[in-house]
């Protein structure tokens, strides 16, 4: 079901498109929270750190997948919010070819490099057969990846962001059992946790691919659709690689403090891990804001309705604002009991820590909600090249806090990593924002 978001209450468009993205968020975490929940429980500390020693590199890698899709897909909306369906069946004709390539390279590099890539990391010698075991299949099922990520970005694109979630649903309940059964029954360790994820990432993109192709009219597809054009690819590289740039160049310093965090030895990279799983919840509602802000906001470029963009921003801050505020409340009273969901009541000591961390990351998401909203909103109007210098800011912060900061003050260094990367990206993306909206109401850079 497509729908239109060129008209219409902006905050009551922006909820309904931003509820059912939360809700597949929140499902796509637990992938990842189950993986660790199981490994944490059943297979101990070690493994357990072993998997978030990975998190980083996962980030810069899978980061860079997503971040394409998400740029692939906007000149969709910017065509389907201007009415012009054969252009925007084009664009995803080309989106195609560009994945396939895409996939292939990073794969085949990232599966033949993925020990070097974690000893280059300084992972602990203790947890680093154990990391390997887990990234080099989440490595092999890049191709699972983005064909989910290209799919959904496609369907979000046109205005329903229900559908994507029902897969999600669905694969989420297939990696549960999985989990399960190939970390407890079989057992195959840490490798089932990464072997569920992947067959659950997969299954979920053939069911976006099936639906897509029987329930949208304006993606009946013809050959010539398929055709490779240069221009249609160059429109999609100009957009797509800044913005999986922007989210791999945010990574690097994650890369940075991860291995900051490595030295500090395995209980650090435990409370880190754990700490961070159960952030990750709470910071779903703030990806699915980002999403929602992108599709708007290409949504009414497209339709030339530049006053619709800033009273869409508006409201999905004031959105971000109280959820942020009641999140904050959330961790502070509960955070310490809902971290027994990753680590033994007995390990005093790492969830002590993971609260510190998670505690810390609470207070700022305020900044948080606005680097999401305003770097999505400008990607969605074509600006993907300077929403992208915000992953610059973000990566010099966590970099320079890894190499700086955690070696004098330790784990609580660490702690503020995220909210120092958060202000510094905030400083730069507001005045971008307000360029780009002048560019625009001047008809400048429109596509």
């Amino acid at each position: 079901m497509t729908k239109e978001m060129t008209h219409g209450s902006p905050m009551k468009l922006i909820l309904g498109f931003t509820i059912p993205l939360l809700f597949g968020n929140i499902f796509q975490q637990f992938y990842s929270m189950v993986d660790t929940i199981i490994v944490g429980r059943v297979l101990g500390t070690g493994p357990l750190a072993a998997v978030g020693s990975t998190g980083s590199v996962t980030f810069l890698i899978i980061g860079f997948c997503l971040g394409l899709c998400s740029g692939f897909a906007i000149p969709v909306a910017q065509r389907f919010g201007s009415r012009d369906y054969e252009e925007l069946r084009r664009f995803i004709g080309n989106a195609v070819w560009l994945c396939t390539g895409f996939g292939a390279v990073l794969t085949v590099l990232t599966v033949v490099f993925c020990r070097n890539i974690l000893e280059l990391m300084g992972t602990p010698a203790d947890i680093i057969d154990d990391a390997y075991a887990y990234l080099v299949i989440i490595f092999a099922g890049i191709p699972a990846t983005l064909l989910y990520n290209i799919l959904s970005g496609i369907q979000r694109a046109l205005g329903d962001s229900r559908t994507p979630v029902v897969f999600l649903v669905i694969a989420s309940v297939i990696n549960i059992v999985l989990d399960i059964v190939l970390i407890v029954f079989v057992p195959l360790g840490v490798a089932g946790a990464a072997i569920a994820t992947v067959i659950s990432q997969l299954v979920s993109g053939l069911g976006c691919l099936v639906y897509a192709s029987r329930h949208y009219e304006v993606l009946r597809m013809t050959r010539d659709n398929f055709k490779f054009r240069a221009m249609y690819a160059r429109r999609l590289l100009g957009i797509g690689v800044p913005m999986a740039l922007q989210t791999s160049i945010t990574a690097i310093g994650s890369v940075i403090l991860q291995a900051s965090v490595n030295a500090l030895g395995s209980v650090a990279v435990a409370s880190v891990t754990a700490g961070s799983k159960l952030y990750m919840f709470f910071s779903c509602a703030y990806d699915a804001m980002g999403v929602t802000m992108s599709t708007y906001s290409g949504q009414n470029i497209g339709a030339r309705k530049i006053d619709r963009i800033g009273q869409g921003v508006k409201a999905c801050s004031l959105v971000g604002i109280v959820y942020s505020l009641l999140a904050l409340l959330v961790i502070a009273f509960f955070g310490k009991s809902l971290l027994l969901l990753f680590v033994d009541g007995g390990e005093t000591t790492i969830r002590n820590a993971a609260y510190q961390y998670l505690l810390t990351s609470g207070v700022f998401l305020i900044p948080l909600t606005f680097v999401n909203v305003l770097r999505l909103t400008i990607q969605g109007m074509g600006y993907s090249r300077l929403a992208m210098f915000a992953g610059v800011f973000e990566m010099v912060a966590r970099g320079l806090t890894g190499l700086l900061l955690v070696p004098v003050f330790g784990y609580a260094a660490a702690c503020f990593a995220g909210p120092i990367a958060w202000i510094m990206a905030d400083c730069f993306l507001f005045p971008a924002y307000f360029h780009v909206i002048r560019r625009a109401r001047r008809g400048e850079g429109l596509y």
